[in-house]
């Protein structure tokens, strides 16, 4: 069995993860515990990870991973985080009280890990943990979403006059009446889809804590998905954006970027993640940018027009150490992607991401064949590429519309 061991002057600190496999829940799993050993006593902590037996490896102390969708490496990576958390804590408590028991560091790590039972002091912990996390994967989309759900929920809250709620009290009505909240503000279903996911998401990490038994909501269903609505620039837009330079650096960068979007299809974190390495020339000479999406994993492989590489010729692509392009956190740019959309005349709020969906419409519209825009823009599906055929058609049968229009007109 796995085992920590450190020896000090003072004690012997052994941990080991095992499981009791005389205690069967009725689905069948059963707890993982932690045993605790200094000096010769012992002490036992739940790790609030459950298993079925068949599953455990004694010998190594962790999950058997046979199959990379059971959710197995997930538990041994939460184990892992567990045994350091205890480690960090015993050399804490060595180092400022000198002395130490297993049951010191039991009671200790039992008020470090003391779970909430109120929902919105849940949403609070796991909106830190999604924060350290989107430091680590370098996308803070998740969190910033987190923050406009768990504010929606709090609203809500207070609109029925209360500042938290507890997972027990939480019943189906609690959330019907909140999908009726969300309608009330005139959000569109993906919204309202994202704060009852926000809920749901909540509340099941409480079943698994085992605050509460089920969720009161899992009958509760989704809004309709919307069709989806790709918005892009047109190529006048874009042409307008091209020939208007800011005087603003960090300006001048967020244009640069988006244009150079709008001509390799790569989202802002990729373009944010692209370094000289990716940037390759094939047996003819011809640059072209071979990386993989930061969103699916899946490869994308984009020549690279002369104005994207012109855009490329104005930053690093000699030091592999540096990304391409100094871009700062999305966040940042925000008041910049919204000046260059005032600019260039578009309607709404400008986003970045239109870029990509611009570089969709404008490949479709020359011609190119769907299998190789798909290629080109990374999709996993070549049904998400679809999409933009859909955009084009509908925006043939508008000009379409127009003229037959226009020709009623002349020949009134």
């Amino acid at each position: 069995m796995q085992k920590t061991e450190q020896k000090h002057t003072r004690s012997t600190f052994n941990i080991l993860f095992y499981i009791n496999r005389s205690k069967i829940k009725a689905d069948g799993t059963t707890a993982i515990l932690c045993r605790i050993s200094i000096d010769g006593k012992q002490t036992v902590l739940t790790t609030g990870i459950y298993c079925r037996p068949e599953e455990w490896n004694p010998k190594k102390g962790e999950l058997k991973i046979t199959d990379s969708l059971n959710g197995n490496e997930r538990k041994n990576n939460q184990l892992q985080a567990f045994r350091k958390r205890i480690e960090r804590t015993y050399e804490t408590i060595l180092r400022e009280q000198g002395v130490i028991s297993a049951e010191l560091l039991k009671n200790t790590l039992t008020e470090i890990n003391k779970v909430p039972t109120m929902l919105l002091e849940a949403g609070e912990e796991e909106r830190e943990r999604l924060k350290i996390r989107s430091a680590e994967i370098k996308s803070t989309s998740t969190y910033r979403q987190s923050k406009i759900s768990q504010s929606n929920l709090r609203e809500y809250l207070l609109s029925l006059k209360m500042k938290d709620i507890a997972f027990s009290d939480i019943t189906e009505s609690f959330g019907e009446n909140y999908k009726l909240y969300l309608k009330s503000k005139e959000y569109r279903s993906s919204h309202i889809n994202h704060c009852f996911t926000w809920l749901n998401r909540l509340i099941y990490i409480a079943v698994d804590r085992e605050i509460i038994r089920f969720n009161p909501l899992a009958d509760i269903p989704y809004e309709k998905k919307e069709a989806p609505k790709l918005q892009h620039i047109s190529r006048s837009q874009l042409k307008t954006i091209m020939d208007t330079p800011l005087p603003d650096k960090l300006q001048e960068l967020t244009r640069r970027a988006f244009i150079f979007s709008a001509f390799t299809a790569l989202a802002y974190a990729d373009v944010k993640g692209l370094y000289p390495h990716h940037i390759e020339k094939t047996a003819e000479g011809k640059s072209y940018i071979r990386t993989r999406r930061k969103k699916t994993d899946v490869e994308a492989f984009i020549p690279l027009h002369p104005i994207a590489e012109q855009i490329l010729s104005l930053y690093n692509t000699e030091d592999d150490t540096k990304p391409i392009f100094p871009l700062p956190n999305r966040d940042r740019i925000w008041y910049c992607i919204n000046e260059i959309g005032f600019l260039a005349g578009v309607k709404g709020n400008l986003s970045y991401h239109q870029s990509r969906h611009t570089f969709g419409t404008l490949l479709l519209s020359a011609g190119i064949p769907i299998e190789s825009i798909s290629k080109m823009m990374g999709h996993s599906n070549i049904s998400s590429t679809q999409v933009y055929a859909k955009v084009t058609d509908d925006k043939i049968s508008e000009d379409m519309d127009k003229l037959i229009e226009r020709r009623k007109v002349i020949y009134k």
